[in-house]
């Protein structure tokens, strides 16, 4: 009997659609594993159409192109004499499964339905496939005509079963299925099975590089085993990135794992496995011993070939390797690199064009596009031939090869410093030598005539002239002046992005960057459809708190001094004048009414905790009890519900951001949440106020607790805020007193407003309404 087989498991940065490239990458891993010496091949999931196909999973071609990549497969020469499992989805008795198919010399061995499908977090997988619920089962599939012609099979087996070579067994989890706390492994392997194999679409967060590492650990650590874990790598056409942490687990150990952040589309990772070291670890766990005397057993495919190689004497087993999970600095620095390297090679475009402001948000784009080239030049000079023919087209020279990653910077890479009469000459000289030093073509611009004749054309129209608030005028005036400038600079950033090229004498355009953190986001501190508004952000998914790390890091990773300095400045959106005695008259935490570590604070426990009004006060009035009193912190709480809730429409047109925090606030597939709020929060404030009460009078365990009436629970109070930006809120808050009316934008005399009125702001009307009525504020301009 056999003891030591050669596994290959694959990362493949595939592309959702793509089936000419998804094959071709498929078939390159398949000859690297043979190569190498593997008699066994392992993909990752749904390698064959690519992972985020989303509904096109719903579509007939989908799964006829599929079956065509199967048919090249089975047919091609190197697919002889290896044992081969690739992911594609299949249409058995009219529903469709995510599966893994096996074959072996043209013949169709099984094909093995995923059983536990991912909802959480952006997958939605049950809403193309259907869980296979008949575990230790199979059926027959009758194959299209066009493979049975090839396999000469009219049927194989579909469902829960494992494969029995000459040597050994071999079973199948798919992504979730590792994950879930059910997971099949621990069945088969008390069942005799040796070896697993898992497909993977695992994509990142940040600080959760460590979690796949821990599974395969424990899978093999409790009764022994080698564990095949395959994954995808890159950017396949969504906002997610696949991390390709594929890796081969042995006994509860690592013995081979794949280069994490890496540009290359195939590696193939190879292991040697004793059998024998299987087997002798489950012989010495006798309580595993004993339950596998009475396991229930799998259906077997009994299969006439040998994975264990006959020259086992000359091979050395593998051994258990170290290595280091990559810290959040270094995860900013090369996720969002790789995920902009696909997004920029795949999209046709010929660079990148970002408004940089000298701020710690813009410049952490910019330094993350910086790493991307530094990556692309290191990958070039290892010899990734595609890496090479994908910079030269894009730079749409045919001889080019980048040595240098500052020079190739200038290449792809354009920023645009657009001043405003408000724009410091600070901020400017930072956002200056920033792109000096990391070689970006740098314009600096001042959209002052463009300012002055769109204000212009609203003066003609309506006789008046707005002022900025430091000059006199009131909150609107000051917002639609912020506004106007933010807002223009978007266009701006468009016109110069699709010309600039243009103006260098190549092909093509630039894409927009993005440069809005996930905090803003969460908070609404942005204005809508401003130079925020991009075609992709790089930043989106990260928190204030985890970017000024980053650039602590990247200082010194990729020699950049200058971001000390923008470290050390004051954040300011820069929108209004300075005001008396030339100090900044706008701080973005000041301007939030909140620190930018509460606001981390608020979305875990809003996301993550799945924390509602009540339950945040509940938890928060606890961890803030040495810095905060109760009211205080559901002052806090209050608060920030009612910016997120009167924000929250914003969230619809956030940038197409690299997913990467757990609490984020994007509604596109991660955070299903209405845009449309009772800002007021009626009941669950009053709770809270309740809840004040009873803890002011110690803990209200024997006295009596009064009841909160209306006035006290829906009055507004914003003492933590002083002003208003464009950033912080497109809508003026409704429910407040005539004194936070007038700081908020409703210009109303205090006398004129009885107290159990409020009002509202509809366009240019203001409408008084009962104090006592519900309103549902969306976008208020």
């Amino acid at each position: 009997m056999g003891r030591k087989v050669v596994l290959a498991t694959c990362t493949l940065n595939q592309w959702a659609m793509d089936f000419q490239g998804n094959l071709d990458r498929i078939i390159d891993s398949i000859q690297q594993a043979k190569a190498a010496g593997a008699s066994y091949r392992s993909g990752p999931e749904l390698e064959v159409t690519g992972y985020s196909c989303a509904d096109h999973f719903y579509e007939s071609d989908t799964l006829t192109h599929a079956w065509e990549v199967i048919a090249e497969l089975l047919t091609h020469p190197a697919c002889v004499d290896v044992m081969v499992d690739v992911g594609l989805p299949v249409r058995h008795k009219n529903v469709t499964y995510n599966c893994r198919l096996v074959f072996l010399n043209g013949k169709i061995l099984l094909i093995r339905p995923k059983m536990i499908l991912c909802d959480d977090g952006n997958y939605r997988e049950t809403r193309w496939f259907t869980a296979w619920r008949k575990p230790r089962s199979v059926e027959d599939h009758y194959l299209p005509q066009t493979i049975a012609k090839i396999t000469g099979q009219l049927t194989v087996p579909f469902g829960d079963a494992v494969i029995a070579t000459r040597e050994t067994c071999i079973g199948y989890e798919i992504c979730e299925e590792l994950w879930n706390p059910e997971s099949s492994h621990i069945a088969m392997g008390l069942d005799g099975v040796e070896i697993f194999v898992n497909g993977s679409g695992s994509y990142t967060e940040i600080r959760k590089g460590h979690v796949t590492r821990d599974l395969v650990v424990s899978a093999t650590a409790r009764s022994g085993g080698c564990y095949l874990f395959a994954n995808l790598r890159g950017c396949d056409g969504d906002r997610v990135y696949f991390s390709g942490d594929s890796m081969i687990g042995l006994n509860g150990c690592i013995v081979a794992r794949a280069t994490l952040y890496s540009l290359s589309e195939v590696e193939v990772v190879v292991a040697t496995i004793d059998l024998d070291d299987v087997r002798s670890y489950r012989t010495l766990i006798r309580s595993r011993c004993l339950r596998a005397a009475h396991s229930s057993a799998y259906p077997r495919v009994q299969v006439n070939f040998s994975v264990s190689t006959s020259d086992e004497l000359f091979l050395p087993s593998c051994s258990p390797i170290d290595f280091n999970l990559p810290t959040p600095e270094e995860e900013i620095t090369y996720g969002p690199a790789c995920w902009l390297w696909d997004y920029l090679r795949r999209s046709g475009q010929g660079g990148f064009l970002l408004p940089l402001s000298g701020g710690v948000d813009s410049s952490s784009t910019a330094a993350i596009v910086y790493s991307m080239c530094d990556l692309v030049v290191k990958a070039v000079a290892n010899g990734e031939e595609k890496v090479l023919e994908d910079v030269r087209r894009i730079v749409s020279q045919a001889e080019y090869i980048p040595r240098d990653r500052r020079e190739l910077c200038g290449r792809l890479f354009h920023t645009v410093y657009m001043a405003s009469e408000n724009s410091s000459q600070e901020t400017k000289a930072r956002a200056k030598l920033l792109a000096q030093q990391i070689g970006s073509y740098h314009i600096p611009i001042s959209i002052d005539t463009l300012v002055s004749a769109a204000l212009g054309v609203f003066s003609s129209a309506t006789g008046f002239i707005p002022k900025f608030r430091v000059r006199g005028g009131a909150v609107r005036e000051n917002l639609a002046l912020q506004n106007v400038q933010a807002r223009l600079r978007m266009v701006l950033a468009y016109l110069f992005a699709q010309l600039m090229l243009w103006v260098r004498g190549r092909q093509g355009g630039l894409l927009v960057l993005g440069s809005a953190n996930v905090d803003e986001g969460l908070r609404g501190y942005m204005t809508k459809y401003d130079c925020s508004s991009a075609d992709i952000n790089p930043i989106g998914g990260f928190s204030k708190t985890d970017l000024r790390r980053f650039l602590h890091y990247a200082k010194d990773r990729l020699n950049l001094p200058i971001l000390g300095a923008i470290l050390e400045a004051p954040p300011t959106a820069e929108l209004e004048p300075l005001a008396e005695g030339g100090s900044l008259a706008q701080m973005d935490e000041a301007d939030m009414g909140m620190t930018y570590g509460e606001l981390s604070t608020y979305g875990r426990l809003r996301k993550i905790q799945c924390c509602g009004p009540y339950s945040m006060f509940g938890k928060l009035v606890h961890r803030w009890a040495d810095s905060a009193t109760p009211k205080e912190v559901a002052e806090k709480v209050k608060l920030f519900f009612r910016y997120y809730s009167v924000n929250r429409h914003k969230m619809t047109i956030l940038t197409p951001a690299y997913h990467a925090e757990s609490y984020s606030p994007d509604d596109h597939r991660f955070d299903h949440r209405p845009f449309l709020y009772n800002y007021r929060w009626l009941w669950q404030f009053r709770a809270i106020d309740k809840a004040v009460e009873r803890l002011e009078c110690g803990g209200g365990g024997g006295g009596r607790v009064e009841q909160s009436g209306s006035s006290r629970s829906t009055k507004d109070s914003f003492s933590s805020i002083t002003r208003t930006s464009s950033r912080s809120s497109d809508a003026s808050f409704v429910g407040s007193s005539s004194s936070d009316l007038q700081r908020r934008g409703v210009e109303v005399a205090a006398e004129s407003v009885p107290p159990q009125l409020f009002s509202v702001i509809f366009g240019n009307s203001v409408v008084l309404v009962p104090g006592n009525a519900s309103v549902y504020v969306a976008t208020v301009e």
